[in-house]
């Protein structure tokens, strides 16, 4: 199955323009060619994946807008100088950060004395330090 993430501009204006919604309209929609839809539900079907997936309607509106889709509210229009949070930073594309160098810039702003306080045995024992459980002696 395909990831709504990967979706087109192409392939959202296909879908809506064969899609069809008679249930009560939800909060979060999308205008697409003057139409009025339902965004997590077009985003869904557009994806080709089964309803109960767990892309929810933050993350469709994310990806519509990322597609430059105007988005609503309750039937408010978005505001521009209020953006949606994103996965990652938007200056950032996910090929040019790794996590080990997302780590490395948060361990190197760690002051030394703070990492001499960690204890030794973390790994091992982090149900102790964390839960108060039984220390592994091993």
């Amino acid at each position: 199955m395909r990831s709504p993430r990967e979706l087109t501009r192409d392939e959202i204006l296909a879908t809506a323009s064969r899609f069809r919604w008679f249930r009560k309209m939800p909060k979060w929609t999308v205008i697409v060619d003057d139409r009025e839809l339902p965004a997590r539900p077009l985003v869904l079907e557009a994806a080709g994946v089964q309803p109960n997936d767990p892309t929810n309607s933050h993350q469709a509106i994310a990806i519509l807008e990322n597609l430059g889709f105007e988005t609503r509210y309750a039937a408010e229009p978005r505001k521009s100088d209020q953006p949606m949070r994103t996965e990652s930073p938007a200056d950032a594309t996910i090929e040019k950060r790794s996590i080990l160098d997302l780590f490395s810039e948060i361990t190197q702003s760690v002051p030394d004395d703070v990492w001499r306080q960690i204890p030794s045995d973390l790994s091992k024992n982090v149900g102790h330090y964390t839960y108060g459980t039984k220390r592994d002696e091993e």
